[in-house]
């Protein structure tokens, strides 16, 4: 996971500045250029974080090795009753994650859409989309669009 260079506290990320350094690996895994090495790498620090949110957001409780608690179980809610404390609860989980593992990311907002409130969603699908930024830095907030269907990964 990408981590905040907090050292160099007056020129934070200086590493996007070089085209030579490679921040994470991206997703999805595939094979990079003779350049990247063997797998695809991200060449910014916001790709990165992209990438870590999306992993920890549709990562089930126990699928990663030897870490049982990384994740969030998100495909629960997909049959639920969609309702506006449901909503809420979903945001609040979302934003527990995120604080717990990705502590330097600041959650500007998370939008839920559903068939409910978007009748171009499909039925079994929830849109997430998490407007973020990266500490106290600059950067302009970003977003994560992420489906959430049974069973399936989107």
């Amino acid at each position: 996971m990408a981590i905040i260079d907090i050292t160099k506290s007056k020129t934070p990320n200086i590493a996007d500045r070089d085209t030579n350094i490679k921040i994470g690996i991206d997703l999805p895994i595939r094979k990079g250029d003779n350049l990247d090495g063997y797998f695809a790498t991200t060449d910014t620090t916001s790709d990165a974080i992209k990438n870590n949110i999306r992993n920890l957001l549709m990562t089930n409780y126990g699928e990663r090795l030897m870490q049982p608690t990384f994740g969030i179980n998100l495909r629960k809610y997909v049959f639920m009753q969609i309702s506006a404390e449901l909503i809420l609860q979903i945001q609040d989980e979302i934003l527990d994650t995120l604080d717990l593992w990705l502590p330097f990311v600041r959650v500007k907002n998370i939008l839920v859409n559903t068939h409910q409130t978007n009748s171009n969603i499909d039925p079994n699908t929830m849109k997430i989309a998490v407007v973020f930024a990266i500490g106290d830095t600059n950067f302009r907030p970003q977003t994560v669009d992420i489906n959430v269907t049974a069973g399936i990964r989107g």
